[in-house]
């Protein structure tokens, strides 16, 4: 029977923050970070923060922000993991709020199914500090989790999930394995598992 596993990108498949690793190498951090925390604890609509974080990195050279994008550190247990799934016959596949020049260097790397993620806009081989895409809202993984299971013809008693913080909620609503990994506590109030460990293979006697 085919089942489906459903990542987060950001801070759950690897150990970083998109967003905020780009800001480092362009010298605006600070300002991104501050946005990104009241982001994922809820505090701030996350449509809103991704709008506002995105435009700190207007005029970032394409080369540097793919460079960035390509070299974030996998948790340890990715690969043991990901292996772990594919033998129980799930489909898996990662959702993010971050951006495919991220995501779709790592869906190559670990075999994954499928990535959904929103796309820096480039000009003149620079960003220039907009963003378009199918994860922008609070409520887009939700929506892309009932639209894969429709299409898939997998249930929610078949779904697991993977997230860590407040724009995984609208995922977890639809899925029977709800795992925090890692998580701010909005999101582990919501949660069937929680894994306070930086190592995804934890995961594995769960599935």
């Amino acid at each position: 029977m085919q089942k489906l596993a459903v990542f987060d990108f950001d801070s759950t498949l690897v150990d970083a923050e998109t967003i905020e690793s780009l800001a480092r190498a362009w010298g605006v951090f600070d300002e991104v970070e501050t946005i990104t925390s009241k982001a994922m604890n809820g505090e701030i609509d996350f449509h809103k923060s991704l709008i506002l974080r995105v435009s700190k990195l207007k005029n970032m050279p394409l080369k540097l922000a793919k460079e960035v994008c390509e070299s974030l550190p996998l948790f340890e247990g990715a690969f043991d993991l990901i292996s772990a799934l594919k033998e129980k016959n799930y489909k898996v596949v990662c959702f993010s709020g971050g951006f495919d020049l991220a995501t779709n260097h790592y869906r190559d790397l670990l075999n994954l199914d499928a990535a959904f993620s929103n796309t820096l806009i480039v000009e003149n081989d620079a960003l220039n500090g907009l963003v378009t895409g199918h994860m922008m809202f609070s409520h887009s993984k939700g929506e892309m989790l009932l639209a894969l299971q429709r299409l898939l013809n997998i249930s929610k008693d078949h779904t697991l999930v993977v997230g860590d913080g407040a724009n995984d909620l609208s995922m977890f609503k639809h899925a029977h394995t709800k795992i925090a990994f890692n998580a701010k506590e909005i999101l582990k109030q919501h949660a069937t598992h929680c894994i306070n460990e930086p190592d995804l293979a934890l995961i594995k006697p769960l599935i």
